[in-house]
């Protein structure tokens, strides 16, 4: 591998899983790299998140109908997507966005971007793992998404057909053979259906990964500073360097990769993203008395169980509440009380409970693109529920428009400025 010591100089701006990712491989091709973030890696939305790895996500959040489930999103605090009165104001252009995305047509090619990116997801994990000395990380047990009812096992009809026209694998099971394919789950009388997904797993502690991943950085060269980024200079039509609160960086080139704080820092690259934030919930239950093999996922209530070193993850739910308003605890405590009518047997051990700000864009697609008007600037944000899964194959990506190859996929889904 590359020192990254000699060749041009590029500044990440972020510490979570896209950043990391994405200097890991920039160093990998020779570059000199430095990440910039006020907080230590890995402290924000990859944190305490469901840690599944999938390419079979290919379904935006947004789908036909999805109108018709305002009224709930406004009313139940329970509901897996939920939205507060106050802030539909504030949410209005993303809302019309994030409705025109639900039409047939941009669900179709949505699924069908997302499923090129996914393309090798898990693969691309491998290299980055090994030379960190943590191939374990990463478990490859397939996933299973259960359904209490035919009504719920209906409404996903849509996500398999997107997942089929994309070539993703997946096995429908009844509910009397759902124990087969995880040993786990209790009685299953009260369950319709289950469909198994083989090309999937999960990371066994995504804090860590983060971690590993950024000392392998650390260990070939690269340096991870303590500082925000407020800023840029430039020189003509390119950025020069990275200002921020402490002093100024010079580059020759930069990555935008600041999850749900990135907005400010592209507009001032002449990009006006329309990012927003999903706030998701987890319970992290350090003795809970179950062992699941594999993620299981419920189809109705947005939500996921995931086994981790640290014990089991329960994770989910979507809440447009922004980036200031205190989190809604309740959201996190319905998790356990939902993920007990599959495993009767779950411990009630304290939990440790957690919320994060997933960086969301309407249309479900992240931004992998160059700014409109710097050439050398980059911009890595907005992979909502995918970030985890995403970060080897946008690190990938980056390098490409950074180094300006022949890209590892189209990048024109993913512009900043498709809207």
């Amino acid at each position: 591998m590359a020192g990254g010591t000699a060749g041009p100089r590029v500044v990440v701006v972020g510490a979570g899983v896209i950043g990391i990712c994405a200097a890991l491989q920039l160093q990998r091709a020779g570059m000199q790299v430095e990440i910039l973030d006020r907080h230590p890696p890995g402290e924000g939305a990859s944190y305490a998140n469901a840690a599944v790895v999938t390419e079979a996500h290919v379904a935006p959040i947004a789908m036909p109908g999805v109108l018709a489930q305002v009224p709930r999103m406004l009313l139940d605090r329970e509901s897996p997507l939920a939205l507060r009165w106050r802030d539909l104001h504030r949410l209005a252009p993303w809302l019309a966005r994030f409705l025109a995305a639900a039409r047939p047509a941009a669900v179709r090619r949505i699924a069908e971007a997302m499923g090129r990116l996914l393309d090798g997801s898990m693969a691309a994990f491998e290299p980055l793992l090994a030379e960190a000395e943590e191939p374990g990380l990463l478990q490859r047990t397939g996933t299973l998404c259960i359904y209490e009812s035919q009504a719920g096992f209906r409404r996903d009809a849509t996500a398999r057909e997107l997942e089929q026209h994309v070539g993703r694998r997946f096995e429908i099971y009844s509910a009397s053979a759902l124990r087969q394919v995880e040993p786990a789950l209790g009685a299953t009388d009260r369950l319709h259906a289950g469909v198994y997904y083989p090309d999937a797993g999960y990371i066994t502690d995504n804090y860590r990964l983060v971690q590993v991943l950024a000392r392998s950085f650390r260990r070939h060269g690269g340096r991870i500073l303590r500082e925000a980024a407020t800023g840029f200079a430039f020189e003509g039509d390119r950025v020069c360097a990275v200002a921020t609160e402490r002093t100024t960086r010079p580059c020759d080139h930069v990555v935008v990769a600041a999850g749900a704080w990135s907005r400010p820092l592209a507009r001032k690259l002449g990009a006006n993203p329309p990012l927003d934030t999903e706030r998701g919930y987890s319970l992290t239950l350090p003795e809970p008395g179950v062992s699941p093999r594999m993620p299981v996922f419920s189809g109705e209530r947005g939500m996921v169980c995931t086994p981790q070193e640290t014990g089991l993850r329960l994770a989910g739910t979507v809440e447009l509440g922004g980036l200031d308003a205190p989190p809604d605890w309740n959201r996190a405590d319905v998790l356990l009380r939902h993920a007990r009518r599959w495993f009767p047997e779950l411990g009630s051990t304290p939990a440790g409970r957690w919320m994060g700000f997933r960086p969301s864009m309407p249309d479900s697609l992240p931004v992998i693109s160059r700014t409109p008007r710097h050439s050398n600037a980059v911009l890595a944000f907005g992979h909502g529920h995918c970030g985890l899964m995403l970060g080897p194959r946008t690190g990938e990506l980056v390098r490409d428009l950074v180094l300006g190859r022949t890209p590892v996929v189209d990048p024109a889904p993913y512009r900043v400025d498709r809207f």
